[in-house]
């Protein structure tokens, strides 16, 4: 026996469209869908553009300082290791003496190569 037609089991359709009736098919089966991808790529691509330079930005500031502090770090502490190396192998006077010659000639370097200001009168 047959059951009537308003207890037959729909057919199974997996579409999300299937219950839009006309409506749905002139837009296409899948506009939901499609609208959906389309403002997520368009939002994605945004935050690319709009976050993904100060992303790059701040990551480069922050390993920059990183780097500056542990150069700063290990340039002490080769500057004490020498230092201290030294003075075992030399005199105390001495190791001061050459300290001072050291950063005299630093000194002197840099007085040479500094911009005069011209003395408006």
């Amino acid at each position: 026996m047959d059951r009537p037609d308003d207890l037959k089991i729909p057919p199974d359709n997996t579409s999300p469209s299937a219950g839009l009736g006309p409506m749905g098919d002139w837009l296409g089966g899948e506009w939901p869908v499609q609208a959906a991808e389309q403002i997520e790529s368009l939002i994605g691509n945004v935050r690319r553009k709009t976050t993904g330079p100060a992303i790059v930005a701040s990551r480069a500031i922050v390993y920059g300082l990183v780097a500056v502090v542990l150069i700063g770090v290990v340039g002490m502490m080769l500057l004490i290791a020498v230092l201290r190396g030294l003075d075992a192998l030399m005199p105390t006077w001495a190791v001061q003496l050459l300290i001072g010659l050291v950063l005299c000639v630093a000194g002197f370097g840099c007085w040479s190569r500094r911009t005069r200001k011209e003395i408006v009168s």
